[in-house]
């Protein structure tokens, strides 16, 4: 999540792309909806991925906060839903908050994704995900 985060602040794609195996990767959004019938295999490559990774990392860069960006999404993730199995794992990473904007308001925060890992040579890597599920907390 670290990797992630402060990649992202700084539309640095390198600080985040080791955390993933590239061959067979494969990223779901799911939409907001609990409904597999919606979802869409929009990432069938890391590449893929990584393109829309920085996209939202441009405009993020390019939006007026009244706080610091890195901090807020520090506050607005949690990665503590975390099962082993073996060499494979799941990652639950939920974003719950808000950013200020400088204008006033504020940028909700508010989805779930599930990272799909395995362990290889004494690392973990994301081999794929569901993401932008949506989140109510305490459940």
């Amino acid at each position: 999540m670290r990797k992630d985060v402060n990649g992202f602040v700084a539309q640095d794609w390198s600080i985040f792309s080791p955390s993933f195996k590239f061959d067979g990767f494969c990223g779901v959004d799911a939409k907001g909806s609990l409904d597999p019938a919606v979802w869409e295999v929009r990432f069938p490559t890391v590449e893929a991925y990584r393109d829309a990774w920085l996209e939202d990392a441009r405009r993020s860069a390019s939006t007026r906060y009244a706080e610091d960006r890195r901090d807020a999404l520090f506050r607005a993730t949690n990665m503590l839903d975390i099962r082993v199995e073996g060499h494979t794992a799941t990652a639950r990473k939920t974003f719950d908050d808000a950013i200020a904007l400088a204008e006033g308001g504020s940028q909700k925060l508010n989805w779930q994704s599930v990272f799909f890992c395995t362990k290889g040579d004494g690392a973990w890597t994301i081999t794929g995900f569901v993401g932008f599920l949506p989140f109510t907390p305490n459940r």
